[in-house]
This record gives structure tokens, C-alpha cells and sequence, in this order.
């Protein structure tokens, strides 16, 4: 309850309440951002350009309960214009070869074996799984319908379960030699 009556205050022109409600979400804006770009500058001009867009635009919400989802979805497009302008201009050094693990262990944890997934499904199960949204609001924040999160999540599950499957088989071949 308290979350809608922020965003009615800040629809209002309240800038502190703006203010609250962006401090409650700006780790989940900025994990999220992080996961599709990836490099800490485009994060924090993602993060901003939200902000900023959010503010001037906060008199189009709807339906303030979905406040969260509205601003994902923002800083959603934000990251795939950066995305979009940085494929313009990435040279090819600056493309990294596919990297080797020296090591299975390299592959344990989750987060880093969700940031190598493709961006379609990293996206999906970090909105859906890390920041708790709905299948529904994972739609509506990016755009696309729920049997397609669905689908996507599933892929990212079958293709997370086979990296662990085969971490965990090369962990006991390891502990049996």
C-alpha cells in the first residue's frame, strides 16, 4: 500500500517521494542494467537516462501498483539503445574471444553462469528470479508476450541445468582421480 500512495505522491510532483521510490529500487535497476550491458559506464548512463525519463514521463503511469515494472521497462529500452548504438561502433578488438575455463570452478556461481546466458534469456530469468517479478509484469516490461517469457525460461533453466550437470560430473571425476 505504501508503494502505490509513493507513486501517487510523486505523480503529485512530490520529488521526495520520486526520490524514495528510486532508492528502493536502484540495486534491482542497477543489477538489471549490469546484466545486459555490462560494462559499469553504459550501466550508469542507463540507470540515469531512466531516472530522467521516468521523472518527466511519471504523469503517463496507469496504474501506479506497477510502478516497478514501468520503470524496468524503461531501463530495459534504455540498455537496448546503448546496445544498439555500441554495436555500431564495437570494433572488433574490443569483441572478446570466447573465454576457456582453466578450471570448472570458474563455472559455479549462479550468477556469473546467468550473466553468460544470451541476452534474451539472462534478461528474463534476472527480472523473473533475482528482482521477483511476475511472469505477466516480465511480459509487460519487455514488451513481449508471457508464453514467450515462459519459453524463455524455460530455455534459460535447461541451458543453466546442463552447465551445473556437467560442472557437477567434472567435480566428481576431479574428486575421483
Amino acid at each position: 500500500m505504501e508503494w502505490t500512495n509513493l507513486v501517487n505522491q510523486a505523480i503529485q510532483g512530490e520529488r521526495d517521494a520520486f526520490i524514495r521510490l528510486i532508492r528502493q529500487i536502484e540495486n534491482s535497476l542497477y543489477n538489471t542494467a549490469k546484466s545486459m550491458l555490462r560494462k559499469e559506464e553504459d550501466v550508469a548512463d542507463a540507470i540515469q537516462e531512466t531516472i530522467l525519463k521516468a521523472y518527466k514521463s511519471l504523469h503517463t503511469i496507469r496504474e501506479p501498483q506497477y510502478f516497478k515494472t514501468w520503470m524496468f521497462r524503461i531501463l530495459i529500452n534504455e540498455c537496448n539503445t546503448l546496445l544498439s548504438r555500441r554495436s555500431l561502433s564495437t570494433s572488433y578488438a574490443e569483441v572478446p574471444a570466447k573465454e576457456e575455463s582453466s578450471s570448472p570452478y570458474d563455472e559455479v556461481d549462479m550468477r556469473e553462469a546467468v550473466d553468460r546466458l544470451d541476452e534474451p534469456k539472462r534478461v528474463v530469468i534476472v527480472l523473473h528470479y533475482f528482482e521477483d517479478l511476475s511472469l505477466k509484469q516480465v511480459a509487460n516490461a519487455l514488451d513481449i508476450s508471457e508464453s514467450a517469457v515462459k519459453m524463455r525460461l524455460s530455455r534459460a533453466r535447461q541451458e543453466l541445468y546442463q552447465k551445473f550437470k556437467n560442472f557437477r560430473e567434472v567435480k566428481l571425476h576431479v574428486k575421483s582421480v
